[in-house]
């Protein structure tokens, strides 16, 4: 799963990181974002409904590559996994979270916000890294200097935490980014409202700052 993980997040090199309070808005969130064009979204594991969502679209929207997020313990790996999750990401680097998401055959995403970090989770076997929190630990001239030591590894980063469409290009021009995490075009107002229609748009809008996408 994780070169086909990798393919698929470089498609459209976006993730959107949806928190969700209503599971029976799952489906039809995950149909505004196809008809946009985004084939992948994240469903935070920071809500009750988040479990259900996931099944939902797992069953619903089989099209969908859906990953659940805030992954703390290997009891929500467990059932992120069960309920159909084909990813997994995480705000930290946890050893025993990585080890459940092996277990589980759950492609697995660590967050990393330093070079032991970074190190540490490609010795677990993690190629792709969620770079947490994105703006408040350094941005995008951050991630370019990790890029040194750590570029010719094959490492690709998911900058997550504060980015927006207006500093999306500074972190896309980055050769290890393999896309980008974020909510502003899934913002949980739209969702709650049920607004599919401006969900659809605003993906679309944010697709265009992704593309072409990198090779």
């Amino acid at each position: 799963m994780g070169a086909d993980l990798t393919s698929r997040l470089l498609e459209r090199r976006l993730v959107p990181v949806v928190v969700i309070e209503d599971a029976g808005k799952a489906t039809d969130l995950a149909r505004a974002l196809l008809s946009a064009g985004l084939g992948v979204i994240e469903i935070t594991f920071r809500t009750v409904a988040a479990e259900s969502a996931i099944r939902q679209i797992a069953q619903g929207c089989p099209e969908m590559l859906v990953g659940a997020g805030t992954l703390l313990d290997p009891e929500q790996v467990k059932r992120a996994a069960g309920a159909g999750a084909k990813f997994g990401l995480a705000p930290g680097l946890d050893e025993n979270v990585v080890a459940a998401a092996q277990k589980e055959k759950l492609s697995h995403v660590p967050g990393v916000a330093t070079p032991s970090e970074v190190q540490k989770a490609l010795s677990l076997g993690c190629p792709i890294q969620k770079f947490f929190p994105a703006e408040q630990a350094g941005g995008a001239p951050y991630l370019k200097a990790l890029e040194g030591p750590y570029g010719h590894t094959g490492v690709r980063f998911i900058p997550t935490g504060g980015i927006h469409a207006a500093n999306a290009t500074a972190y896309l021009a980055l050769k290890s980014v393999a896309a980008l995490g974020g909510s502003w075009f899934v913002d949980k107002r739209y969702i709650e409202a049920a607004d599919w229609p401006t969900i659809t748009r605003l993906t679309r809008e944010a697709i265009q700052l992704t593309s072409p996408p990198l090779k």
